[in-house]
C-alpha cells in the first residue's frame, strides 16, 4: 500500500513538473506574432488586426513608432515577426543587415503627402512651386516628421525642396519624433501649419486639409513589408498573406491609404 501511495505521488510530481515546462511554452504559442510597424498604420493596422482576430487566430501584438526607430531596433537585435515600414529605404537597411526572412518583402500600400492646419483655420496655400509657406507661417513653426530620418520628414523636405521652398522654412520647423507627433503639434495649435499623411489628417478631428502635395515632387510613399529571421509565431507567415489579402486591402483604403 505504501508503495503505491509513493508511486502516485511520484506520478503527480512528475505530472506538475511537466505542466511546469509546458505551460510558459503553449502560452508562448498561442500568443499573436509581434508586429513593429510605421506610426501611420495605427488605426488601420488595429482594425486589421482586429478583424485576423475575429477569424479565430490570436490577435498580433503591434508596435507603432517611427520607421527609423524600428529598424534601428531590429538591427540591434529587438525580436519580432514582422516589419512594416513607411518608406523603403529603411527596409533595405534592414535587408543589407542580413535580418529579413528571403521572399517575403512586398509593398503593402501607398499614401500621398498632405499640408494641414488646425480645423479652425481658414487659410487656403495649394503646395507648388514658389508657393509662400514662410509667409503663411508667419512667426510660428512648420509640424514635420525629423527630415533627417523619419519618412514623413524625408518626404516633406522632398517636396518643399523641389517647390523651392526648403530654403526659406528650413530654420522654422518644429521636427517631432514620427508622424503622429507632428500631427499632435497641428492638433493643439503649437504650430499653425505640419505636413503629413494624408491618412493621418483622416484620422484626425482636429485639423484640416490646406492641400495635397504634386505626386511628383517626391519620392513615391510606399508601405513595404516583411518577415523577419528573428520570427518565431506560428501565424506570422499567414498574418503576412492575410495583410496582402483583399480583405485587408479593403481595410486600408477606407483608412485612406492607396492599395495595388
Amino acid at each position: 500500500m505504501a508503495m503505491v501511495a509513493a508511486m502516485t505521488i511520484l506520478r503527480r510530481l512528475l505530472l506538475l513538473l511537466v505542466l511546469t515546462i509546458v505551460a510558459p511554452m503553449a502560452t508562448a504559442a498561442e500568443r499573436g506574432p509581434l508586429i513593429l510597424a510605421a506610426a501611420s498604420l495605427q488605426e488601420s493596422l488595429t482594425d486589421a488586426a482586429d478583424a485576423w482576430a475575429e477569424q479565430g487566430h490570436a490577435r498580433p501584438v503591434l508596435s507603432f513608432a517611427g520607421s527609423s526607430a524600428l529598424a534601428r531596433q531590429i538591427m540591434a537585435g529587438a525580436p519580432a515577426d514582422l516589419f512594416i515600414s513607411a518608406d523603403e529605404p529603411w527596409m533595405d537597411a534592414v535587408a543589407k543587415a542580413g535580418l529579413l526572412r528571403p521572399g517575403t518583402r512586398a509593398n503593402l500600400v501607398g499614401n500621398r503627402l498632405v499640408l494641414i492646419a488646425p480645423r479652425a483655420s481658414r487659410l487656403r496655400l495649394a503646395p507648388a512651386r514658389g508657393f509662400a509657406l514662410a509667409r503663411a507661417l508667419g512667426g510660428g513653426r512648420l509640424a514635420v516628421a525629423d527630415p533627417n530620418a523619419v519618412p514623413a520628414g524625408k518626404y516633406a523636405k522632398a517636396a518643399l525642396t523641389a517647390l523651392g521652398a526648403w530654403g526659406d522654412v528650413a530654420n522654422k520647423l518644429a521636427p517631432a519624433e514620427n508622424v503622429r507627433a507632428a500631427l499632435a503639434l497641428v492638433e493643439r495649435g503649437a504650430a499653425p501649419l505640419g505636413i503629413v499623411y494624408a491618412t493621418d489628417a483622416q484620422a484626425s478631428q482636429a485639423v484640416r486639409v490646406v492641400g495635397t502635395f504634386p505626386a511628383a515632387s517626391h519620392p513615391p510613399i510606399r508601405y513595404p513589408l516583411a518577415l523577419l529571421k528573428t520570427s518565431r509565431s506560428r501565424d506570422a507567415v499567414a498574418f503576412r498573406a492575410f495583410l496582402l489579402s483583399r480583405q485587408a486591402r479593403a481595410i486600408f483604403a477606407r483608412h485612406g491609404f492607396t492599395v495595388p
